[in-house]
């Protein structure tokens, strides 16, 4: 059997896209806000610090953890078979939103969403190779924010994605990103694979040149979980929190505020998690997805087949997913939760080290997953959807001046963390350049009830079509607007009487339809989904 890997192939069957590698834009941010001129930065180079403000006495560091894949699958946010007492303590300490969602639900996009506080449908950037500084050349990331109001800021771990035709943003840093593996085994079985697909796609090794989506389909596919008896370090995200916590006794005395994004890579594939978080669950007790088919009266093109799970052995590409053997389906999801407990156990070593050193005083915390995941509902694995499971995720604010132990049902998107952390830092509402489509959160950080929005906004698409969605407290509105001909068709879910997203409604409540859609219209029209393209064909002579 032969598997073929495509980006469609990775996404799912219902989505496919060509492209290639993208270069790196030459021209870092220049920006009324800045003092002076940025830097030119070439693809191997260090960028030079951005000019600065003045630093204002006292002003708050910053440490941004950003987790991969990482649904609300957290005891402090509901969920009851999740061990999580790191993270459940630093909610103790700080704000929860219990409807948070990403802006599109893919790695990539998600992370230039936090970073630009634009919505995809703003920047046109809805895939893998889609790179920041070629759509936006002038932008000042979210970090660059910082620098130039006097703040170091570093990455360590994975922030912007890297890999699949896409690279990260130097420029949004004051010394040069560290990076670690994504894809990685420390079992003999799994070492003993050697470059694997997924390894090539993540950029773990040199690549030959050419088409790293070609190079890929040459290799084997490597394996979707293993669980050895190895410390935490054996792995990227173990010797990431190391990184961070020596770092943050480095920051403490560099006489500067610190702007510091940590980045986890499990529980993204492929569970590569040691033993003993493995044994935290009890595998029989853990559930099983309870509804794995299409919503009734969902279009067929909304949801996804095979995809990023496919990309590992021993999953059988030729088996549909609600086919998946009861076995296969419990260690996948004893493995994502495996992946949950251990990158809690590194978050705990950060929030150790807060304490030890004093920074927890003066330091605002910001945990955010990228998006949700699929675990098998609706016969889906990973993400890739506008549905619940893949556009759900964690966020909480924890620090000075943020209410201890709360939680709140305010709609919250990933381009609210831009302002919102600039709001809380003290400094003035961020502008752009570039689009600003987030809101300023901080009212309910101070008040729970408080509102300054009353839904989330996120979108997918499929070939040609374009997937507009509203989410309030009680209801998902998604519009599938096809590119070319205008025609679109509708989802609409009642959350609160069908949490599952068993049943498309959308006929039955057309005043709630009208009303959802009305959001939708007022919203700023979208890029096409075939930007990317369309680029292309005028970049070329006689386009």
């Amino acid at each position: 059997m032969r598997l073929r890997i495509t980006k469609a192939s990775l996404h799912g069957t219902a989505w496919g896209f060509s492209g290639a590698a993208r270069r790196l834009g030459a021209a870092c941010a220049v920006a009324s806000m800045l003092l002076s001129a940025g830097c030119t930065v070439a693809r191997d180079a260090a960028p030079r610090p951005v000019s600065a403000a003045p630093v204002a006495a006292e002003r708050p560091n910053v440490l941004l953890i950003l987790v991969d894949d990482l649904k609300p699958a957290i005891h402090a946010f509901g969920d009851p078979v999740a061990v999580t007492p790191n993270i459940d303590r630093l909610a103790a300490r700080g704000t929860r939103f219990l409807l948070a969602y990403a802006n599109q639900a893919v790695c990539a996009p998600s992370r230039i969403n936090l970073m630009t506080g634009a919505r995809s449908t703003t920047t046109g950037i809805y895939d893998f190779g889609q790179n920041l500084r070629d759509y936006l050349p002038d932008t000042v990331t979210l970090p660059q924010y910082f620098m130039a109001h006097g703040y170091r800021a570093e990455s360590i771990g994975k922030t912007f994605h890297i890999g699949h035709n896409t690279i990260g943003d130097p420029q949004s840093w004051s010394a040069p990103p560290y990076k670690d593996h994504v894809i990685e085994y420390a079992s003999p079985e799994g070492k003993a694979l050697g470059r694997t697909r997924e390894a090539a796609l993540f950029n773990e090794f040199e690549i030959p040149k050419g088409d790293v989506w070609e190079y890929a389909r040459s290799l084997k596919r490597g394996i979707a979980w293993e669980s050895p008896d190895v410390p935490d370090d054996a792995y990227g995200d173990g010797r990431v929190a190391s990184k961070t916590v020596a770092r943050l006794g480095e920051l403490r005395n560099a006489g500067q505020p610190f702007f510091l994004a940590v980045g986890f890579a499990r529980p993204h594939l492929p569970f590569s998690v040691p033993k003993r978080y493995w044994d935290l669950y009890d595998r029989a007790k853990l559930p099983l997805p309870a509804f794995e088919r299409m919503p009734e009266g969902a279009p067929a093109f909304a949801g996804k087949v095979g995809g990023e799970i496919n990309a590992y052995a021993p999953i059988d590409d030729q088996t549909r997913e609600a086919q998946y053997p009861e076995s296969l389906k419990r260690t996948l999801i004893h493995g994502y939760y495996a992946g949950v407990s251990y990158v809690d156990a590194q978050i705990g070593k950060l929030m150790a080290e807060l304490d030890r050193t004093g920074l927890s005083k003066n330091t605002i915390v910001v945990l955010w997953g990228d998006h949700g995941y699929h675990l098998g509902d609706h016969a889906i694995w990973t993400k890739h959807t506008n549905y619940e499971q893949a556009t759900h995720l964690p966020l909480l604010f924890a620090g000075p001046g943020i209410g201890a132990g709360k939680a709140t049902t305010q709609l919250a998107e990933t381009v609210d963390i831009y302002p919102t952390l600039a709001a809380l830092a003290g400094l003035a509402r961020p502008t752009g350049p570039q689009p600003m489509d987030g809101a300023d959160l901080t009212p309910v950080l101070h008040d729970p009830a408080a509102r300054v929005r009353n839904y989330a906004y996120h979108a997918y698409n499929r070939s040609n079509r374009i997937g507009q969605a509203i989410r309030t407290e009680r209801y998902r509105l998604v519009r599938w607007t096809q590119e070319q001909t205008g025609a679109r068709d509708y989802e609409l879910y009642d959350l609160l009487a069908d949490p599952l997203e068993t049943h498309n409604i959308v006929a039955e409540q057309p005043a709630v339809k009208a009303q959802l859609d009305a959001i939708l219209d007022a919203q700023p029209s979208p890029k096409s989904v075939n930007l990317r393209e369309m680029r292309a064909r005028t970049a070329r002579p006689g386009g």
